[in-house]
């Protein structure tokens, strides 16, 4: 399983880019996996091909009207491994003994 941690945002369209991250946010949450969107980016979990293609749509909506773009994308793959988006955040709790802020 993978966990896809990416921030896309448009060059040269101002200073607020929240009106192209709800735009991609719609795409995220459409293609059912699990994600959580936190104020630098968004995680993604699932099979290989599955969050690349989430990612590409993103890309392609945003490329619709806006001729430049950065993205920023970080990758973990554990095989065999699922529900990391909230097991590793609940195994750091566990050793700190406390809950964490989070999302």
């Amino acid at each position: 399983m993978v966990l896809l941690e990416f921030s896309m945002s448009p060059l040269g369209q101002g200073e607020s880019v929240g009106a192209y991250v709800a735009r991609s946010l719609e795409i995220v949450e459409q293609s059912g996996l699990d994600y959580r969107l936190h104020a630098m980016g968004t995680i993604l979990e699932g099979e290989w091909k599955d969050v690349l293609a989430v990612v590409t749509n993103c890309y392609e909506a945003m490329r619709a009207d806006c001729p430049r773009i950065s993205c920023s994308i970080k990758i973990d793959v554990r095989e065999g491994a699922s529900g990391r988006l909230a097991s590793k955040v609940q195994s750091v709790e566990k050793r700190l003994g406390r809950q964490l802020k989070t999302g």
